[in-house]
């Protein structure tokens, strides 16, 4: 098999118009593949340059530096009753590079007059404020490290206003770019950086919110062998996905977006609305709240993937039921309509070609479960008057796998860890919940918008702890 590099498989010529800042899989099977789309069919004139958000070198920068950007996306699913799976070697990534390691270099990136685009993923934890944060270009913070990108860029071309940037934020947090575009002003106007700054911000920038839905496993490990022979390639970045994809780009400056980005055009999924609030309630809220709800069950039942959760009836009912009468019941639309995208939603649960490990899916549970599962509960109080028992189970079987003693390693913040860890208290787990909910974490405090939370969170905690996840779960459900 042949090395895939530019020796063995060249790119086309194009300029770079987009710095995106996140390198990983869902990145590279959903945007960077768009692109790589929208270019062979002569919509879009554009390549991407990748830095990873916190600035470092690692295996995924490494590896596209390698292969010189190039990679291959295998999309599998069902359409019409049948299977279909399609293999793209995906060459609209041209560089990939840490600016630790060459400041230079992405200077040289973020002032090129061929820029235009920002995209990020950065998780739900990366669009955060940390007011002690110094505005410069190796800032910790992702909005410290965009003021500084943009003020860098104004000051290069001398408060040009036609030299202002699109960002288009792929994070699942709501309001994702307006967000974003607050962080930068408020940066901006606490660190001095000026009012002609701002104003060139306001008028010359673009923040779009978006809402982004592909389900992406990553890397096939247990096929990648049989899919190099396949496609002739040793390709250690190859990344495996559905067939589904959409992509929602929202706010006043949309037609100014599909103007500059038609990738409609090129008959992907991407949709230009005034305002993604409507799809993002339905689809954080199903399709990414169960899976968050979902991965602390699941785990501690022994099973590794979502087909597995999913297989497991008692798994199963939990997400179906939880679905169906806590989440749907709170969000706004016709109720037989919301049904129908709810099972939409859930049928790619069961998808038999992807292997979407909930390892990978537990990635930052603490901040996701605020995002995706924490508004279900806020409605169900402000609505009904009633706790949203489901999504209740799923945060205390989220705090049972992160207890110190589980066995489990989470990959989350180690601050955030260190809070659970330093207020665990077997012995008295009302106050250890009550502790971990008012600790820091997390931007609201569960309790005091939702009286009773601790108490119940604690309450089905106790049981977990007590008699394991399979008989709490059934004890659970027996009762709901």
């Amino acid at each position: 098999m042949k090395r895939l590099n530019d020796n063995t498989a060249k790119h086309p010529a194009h300029p770079v118009r987009i710095l995106q800042f996140g390198e990983g899989n869902f990145l590279r099977a959903f945007f960077d593949w768009m692109i790589d789309v929208a270019n062979e069919k002569g919509i879009t004139d554009a390549s991407v340059a990748v830095v990873s958000p916190r600035f470092r070198a690692n295996d995924t920068i490494k590896g596209l530096q390698r292969q010189n950007g190039l990679y291959h996306v295998i999309l599998e699913g069902v359409e019409s009753g049948s299977p279909r799976r399609t293999t793209r070697l995906v060459r609209s990534i041209t560089d990939a590079f840490s600016p630790a390691d060459d400041l230079d270099r992405y200077k040289a990136v973020i002032t090129s007059p061929d820029l235009r685009f920002i995209v990020s993923n950065t998780t739900e934890a990366g669009i955060c404020y940390d007011e002690d944060e110094q505005v410069s270009l190796t800032a910790t913070s992702f909005p410290a490290k965009i003021t500084a990108l943009l003020y860098h860029r104004y000051r290069h071309f001398g408060g040009n206003p036609d030299r202002g940037l699109i960002f288009l934020c792929c994070e699942l947090i709501e309001n994702n770019g307006s967000l974003l575009r607050d962080y930068v002003l408020r940066h901006a106007s606490e660190d001095g950086l000026g009012d002609d700054f701002i104003r060139w911000v306001e008028n010359s920038c673009i923040f779009c919110d978006t809402l982004v839905d592909r389900i992406v496993s990553g890397f096939p490990s247990d096929s990648a062998g049989t899919i190099c022979e396949e496609i002739g390639y040793t390709d250690n970045l190859l990344v495996k996905g559905e067939l589904y994809h959409l992509w929602v780009i929202g706010g006043k400056d949309a037609p100014v977006v599909e103007k500059e980005l038609p990738l409609h055009r090129a008959g992907l999924n991407v949709r230009f609305l005034s305002s993604v609030k409507e799809f993002r309630d339905k689809k954080v809220r199903i399709l990414n709240g169960s899976h968050t709800g979902m991965v602390p069950v699941a785990l501690q039942l022994g099973c590794s993937t979502v087909l597995d959760a999913f297989s497991h009836p008692d798994v199963n009912a939990f997400v179906n039921r939880m679905v169906e009468t806590e989440v749907l019941p709170v969000i706004d639309g016709d109720p037989e309509d919301l049904k129908n995208f709810a099972g939409s939603i859930l049928e790619r649960f069961y998808n038999p070609y992807i292997r979407h490990m909930l390892r990978s899916i537990s990635l930052n549970s603490l901040s996701k479960w605020e995002t995706r599962n924490f508004p279900t509960v806020r409605d169900q109080w402000e609505k009904n008057a009633t706790l949203a028992d489901f999504e209740l189970f799923s945060f205390a079987a989220l705090l049972a796998l992160y207890a110190p003693d589980s066995g489990f390693s989470p990959d989350d913040n180690p601050d955030h860890l260190r809070i659970i860890k330093d207020n665990w208290n077997s012995a008295d787990l009302h106050s250890t919940v009550s502790a971990i909910v008012n600790g820091g974490i997390f931007n609201e405090n569960f309790e005091t918008v939702v009286p009773g939370f601790s108490a119940r969170v604690a309450g089905y905690l106790a049981v977990i702890r007590e008699k394991g996840m399979e008989s709490a779960l059934r004890q659970f459900l027996s009762a709901h």
